[in-house]
């Protein structure tokens, strides 16, 4: 049977059932011309007329309602054959988007549509879906199914230009809900494959592909950011650290933000050294062929988190300045330094952070380096502004002592991170504090290390000029003891407590070098020979001749006055200076030997010259009270805090 159809416009497309593609050059000149159309369907683009041919069947334009109605049958049925399958359909859609591909961005013509197979390969991509939504399925992400998508994403971008026909508008329209729907399936599995298996980016890849290439780049990237931001915070809160606002770090309790800076710093570490090299890994497996992707989404994840740690921080840097805050200050501190550049090297690419995250970390290290200095500063002022009016019992190391000293040796424990923070602010604490005095030479006792030395190292500077305010301050404290002897007693203390804690520490003895404690070890020797004076010249003018003897005769009443002089003394000295404390075993030694050295030989030749001259028994019982040995005895009870009583030792 033959069909005679009116002229057929120029360079017309025509597609037929079997799927294969013609470009008819040559014009079709006879309007007559019968055509075998056993397999051939012609859409004219000039005319409303349309034909359909089977090898069974003609339907004529005129029955358009019955032919519409049996069309739709079949077409609904056709699309669901058993022997229909994605990869047969995906040749016959390849060849059409060739087709197109080859017409270029603005076609002259508008080529025949292929309605059965467009439909049934968006039908069949449908059918997909829902075997995977009811659980028939179980890969949703194979690469077949994938492939059929990205063809359905190519698809809906070659149909657009011709939306204006209605049929293309028909098949973009429905080929555009079938990727959207099998999207949002993608979408939901991306998301569950980030919390479950994110060390699965083999498949989280796959999807990610997908996505992107089908236009979806927005949602596969805020349904991974969303994702690994969730899982980025739980594991830095698990590490301790508790997102926290500036206005509530100022209103909290030093001793309870020490706790949190613990848990910060350990969390700010494992983040940038651990974490974020972890998201950077991950995002460049799962977006390996998008790097711009890759590296905006790892910019905004790193952002997001480390804004949260770097706002506790500044938050610190902004409370009230006090020396008690330094270490933990300093803490911090070092975890920025150490981070920035493993941050620099989490971005290989210059363009990918702008420098902002480095920039800021940078910042905020600054802001707590200002603290720092800041908080020594607060050191000078409460040695300054140490002031008492009573005297420490018994002539002890001061507690002011002890507590610069272990807080210089615990700092210089910092000592590179300190001398890198003074060294950077040397110009800012120069020009409104004054703490760095370069043109200061020499002062106090410590001479340091050199004035070389000394006015190249910021810190050790500083540390000199404090530990001369705290000795200058002993000296101070030291006139509030009448007792001349126990002046030096108390000076000799806190003096040996100083080279002690400095020789003691590695750091500290580097910095302020042998100079500095051959100076102070001079003021110690010193305050000894003042000590021995004060106490017991007295003593041993008992002992001298002068004034015991008259035209070669003893003078007893004056010798048993010189005995009872020396005992009286000598009791009053016992039972005075036990309850002094010398604290420095080493010293106390020391202390005892040099006195026990002095009397004990003078007594024993005093004792040996003029015993003899008092009468035997009941006057040298009266008289003599000590023996040479038991002045040893009672003088290695000085020093130790406990009163001394002659009744407590008989």
């Amino acid at each position: 049977m033959e069909l005679t159809q009116s002229p057929i416009p120029q360079k017309s497309i025509s597609f037929s059932s079997s799927s294969a593609f013609t470009h008819r050059e040559d014009t079709l000149r006879e309007s007559d011309r019968s055509l075998s159309l056993g397999s051939l369907s012609i859409h004219n683009t000039d005319t409303d007329l349309s034909t359909a041919v089977s090898d069974e069947n003609i339907c004529i334009a005129g029955d358009a309602e019955q032919e519409d109605e049996n069309a739709a049958t079949n077409k609904e049925s056709s699309y669901y054959a058993d022997d229909d399958d994605l990869p047969s359909l995906s040749d016959d859609v390849d060849k059409f988007l060739s087709i197109l591909s080859s017409l270029g961005d603005s076609p002259a013509i508008v080529p025949d549509l292929p309605d059965i197979s467009i439909e049934r390969f968006a039908a069949l991509i449908e059918k997909e879906i829902s075997k995977y939504e009811s659980g028939s399925a179980d890969d949703h992400h194979s690469p077949s199914f994938l492939n059929s998508l990205d063809r359905a994403s190519k698809l809906t971008g070659a149909l657009t230009p011709f939306s204006s026909d209605p049929h293309y508008l028909q098949a973009l329209n429905h080929t555009s809900a079938v990727l959207h729907h099998a999207m949002s399936l993608l979408e939901d599995d991306f998301h569950s494959l980030l919390l479950s298996s994110p060390s699965s980016p083999t498949r989280l890849r796959s999807i990610a592909t997908s996505m992107i290439s089908s236009g979806y780049e927005t949602e596969c990237s805020q349904v991974f950011l969303i994702s690994r931001r969730n899982a980025l915070e739980s594991s830095v809160y698990e590490q301790g650290f508790e997102k926290i606002s500036i206005d509530e770090v100022q209103r909290t309790p030093w001793e309870s933000l020490e706790h949190q800076i613990v848990s910060w710093t350990k969390s700010f570490r494992h983040a940038l050294s651990i974490l974020f090299p972890q998201e950077r890994d991950l995002c460049n497996e799962v977006f390996q062929s998008h790097r711009a992707i890759a590296d905006s989404i790892f910019h905004n994840l790193a952002r997001g988190i480390l804004i949260q740690l770097l706002d506790f921080a500044e938050a610190i840097a902004m409370t009230k300045r006090s020396a008690e805050k330094l270490f933990k200050v300093l803490d911090m501190y070092e975890a920025l330094r150490d981070m920035i550049p493993k941050l620099e090297d989490l971005f290989v690419s210059p363009d990918s952070s702008d420098g902002n995250l480095t920039a800021e970390m940078s910042a905020v290290k600054r802001r707590l380096g200002e603290a720092v200095v800041a908080m020594f500063c607060d050191l000078e002022s409460s040695i300054k502004g140490e002031i008492v009016k009573m005297p420490l019992i018994g002539g002890a190391v001061h507690p002011l002592t002890r507590h610069v000293m272990n807080y210089l040796k615990h700092a210089c424990e910092y000592k590179n991170t300190l001398e890198q923070v003074f060294r950077d602010h040397r110009r800012m604490d120069r020009s409104t504090s004054g703490s760095f005095d370069e043109e200061r030479g020499d002062g106090g006792p410590t001479g340091g290390s050199g004035g070389g030395s000394r006015n190249s190292n910021p810190l050790l500077r500083q540390l000199v000029k404090v530990t001369d305010l705290l000795h200058c301050n002993m000296e101070g404290k030291a006139k509030l003891y009448k007792d001349l002897a126990l002046r030096s007693i108390f000076l000799m203390n806190n003096g040996r407590y100083m080279v002690q804690k400095i020789k003691g520490s590695k750091e500290l003895n580097q910095l302020l070098g042998d100079t500095w404690c051959r100076k102070l070890s001079a003021d110690l020797r010193q305050y000894h020979k003042n000590y021995q004076r004060e106490t017991w010249s007295r003593v041993l003018a008992c002992f001298k001749d002068e004034g015991l003897q008259s035209k070669g005769s003893v003078l007893k009443p004056v010798l048993k006055d010189r005995f009872r002089c020396f005992n009286t003394m000598f009791e009053e000295i016992l039972k005075t200076q036990s309850a002094w404390i010398v604290s420095d075993y080493q010293l106390q030694s020391e202390l005892r030997v040099s006195v026990s050295a002095v009397i004990v030989p003078a007594y024993r030749s005093f004792l040996a010259r003029f015993s003899q001259y008092l009468d035997p028994g009941r006057q040298t019982e009266k008289y003599i009270k000590f023996g040479p040995e038991d002045l040893e005895a009672l003088i290695d009870e000085l020093f130790d805090g406990n009163p001394f009583s002659l009744l407590r030792r008989k």
